[in-house]
């Protein structure tokens, strides 16, 4: 009688399915989230409608709940992520030489490409007219419950609480809270001052920051590896929520965002890299991880680490793209408040039969590149849009009209976003002499694991540097 020899722990380790998986490039793993989205909407809308209150059958539910759980948790980390980041780049703005004149130039080619973008938007929008070659119909206006002006921008900056928070009341009694990020921004920028001005005597609590803000991008980076299971409910709930049918009737206007966004992303930001001597193929395999990530998650916000670490990857001083990378996060959109609010409002006035003058497309640009930082949030760019139709005088109804793909193009406006936000700084510090010339022009394509193992290293070394510091008395 012959007995079989008892498996090895590496024979069990190779069978482990979550092993296999976790072997599987990052990057494929999104895409395979992607597909399966796809399949799977497709499978929940040939269903049919179910049993439940909102008629949504199970495979629906099962999809929505997955994608809104990942964004829940996305938006949990963004109030203390924006906080501590702006506090401490701010600071970090001491260890930078010219820190004032790296900020307007910061700022200044935010707006230069904020300024081209939306050219790009009123362009495409003027030529092709997509409110008038529509099917949907007008019972779909409605006006969104999140709407922007000026002056509630303009007081939205005061913050109500130091916190940023707001609470609001339900129908049935309960009583949610939401943050602000405008406010929460507004407060960082003028804590990170204080400490400043406070010198010396900031040092604790920089330290207590800095510690923090580790602790928070840990987490953001245990939430981003869900990223390819919520890829699957978001894009899954999308598909069976709206169909091909929503974007059919709305096939000149999605057609119009995604080919500005790529004339911006494959024609604008190459000539801007071109211009300043910097390598196009170096940016693009150097940037790939942020951009892609920014298209699952639909968050700038909590793309941010990765961005930045991408970006100081491609040779950016880290004491500057700690300051620059989530300045943009928040105020630099070249997708939600540039090109899509542009095309977003022709299609509202050819829809009305608005017609449109010089002064209202001027409008327009003004609104894109000054308003930017009222998109400052998780996901979306309704608040951005809101603000330009009411600036214009359109009805502010028309958002209802576009909400039903919004979430296809909210992933293009996403990637396009954090794109540029590390662009900005790559041609700042090249013009500013500031840029690693080497690190750049090796800049290759890398996958998560690799980005996490660095940054794991990184934050031992950094620790090991700190236990050598004798402390002060």
């Amino acid at each position: 009688m012959t007995t079989s020899a008892p498996s090895s722990p590496t024979a069990s380790r190779s069978r482990n399915p979550l092993r296999a998986i976790a072997r599987i490039p990052f990057g494929w793993q999104v895409l395979i989230g992607l597909a399966l989205g796809v399949v799977l909407g497709l499978v929940a809308s040939a269903m049919g409608p179910g049993s439940g209150e909102d008629g949504a059958n199970w495979l629906v539910t099962a999809l929505d709940t997955i994608g809104t759980t990942f964004v829940t948790l996305l938006k949990a980390l963004v109030p203390p992520l924006i906080f501590l980041a702006i506090v401490t780049s701010i600071a970090n703005l001491r260890q930078v030489t010219n820190a004032a004149r790296l900020a307007w130039k910061t700022l200044l080619w935010f707006a230069i490409t904020s300024l081209i973008a939306v050219s790009i938007g009123i362009a495409l929008g003027a030529l092709t007219n997509p409110g008038e070659r529509t099917g949907i119909d007008s019972s779909a206006a409605e006006a969104s419950e999140t709407q922007g002006g000026w002056m509630d921008f303009l007081t939205g900056l005061v913050p109500s609480n130091f916190l940023g928070i707001t609470g609001s009341t339900g129908d049935d009694g309960s009583v949610s809270l939401s943050f602000n990020a405008l406010q929460i921004l507004v407060i960082s920028i003028a804590v990170g001052i204080a400490v400043l001005s406070v010198g010396e005597k900031a040092e604790p609590f920089l330290r207590f920051t800095g510690s923090a803000l580790e602790i928070v991008q840990k987490l953001l980076w245990w939430v981003i590896r869900l990223a390819p299971i919520g890829t699957v409910g978001l894009l899954g709930n999308a598909v069976a929520s709206y169909g091909w049918d929503a974007i059919g009737q709305l096939g000149v206007f999605v057609a119009d965002v995604y080919i500005g966004m790529l004339l911006v992303l494959l024609v604008v930001y190459p000539i801007l890299l071109k211009v300043n001597g910097l390598g196009v193929g170096s940016f693009f395999r150097g940037v790939w991880p942020a951009t892609s990530l920014g298209f699952v998650s639909r968050s700038s916000l909590g793309t941010m680490p990765m961005t930045q670490t991408v970006t100081e990857r491609m040779g950016v001083p880290r004491h500057y793209a700690s300051f620059a990378v989530p300045l943009g996060a928040t105020t630099k959109m070249d997708g939600c408040a540039a090109i899509y609010p542009a095309l977003a409002a022709i299609f509202v006035a050819n829809f009305y039969g608005v017609p449109l003058g010089v002064t209202d497309y001027l409008l327009i640009v003004l609104v894109s590149v000054l308003g930017s930082a009222a998109t400052a949030g998780m996901t979306g760019a309704t608040v951005m849009l809101t603000l330009t139709l009411s600036t214009l005088g359109l009805p502010l109804e028309g958002v209802g009209l576009l909400l039903a793909i919004d979430p296809i193009l909210d992933m293009g406006r996403t990637a396009l976003n954090v794109t540029g936000q590390a662009l900005v700084p790559v041609i700042v510090s090249a013009r500013e002499k500031l840029l690693d010339r080497d690190a750049y022009d090796a800049a290759r394509r890398t996958s998560f694991a690799e980005i996490q193992a660095e940054q794991a290293r990184e934050a031992e070394a950094t620790t090991e540097e700190e236990r050598k510091v004798p402390a002060t008395a």
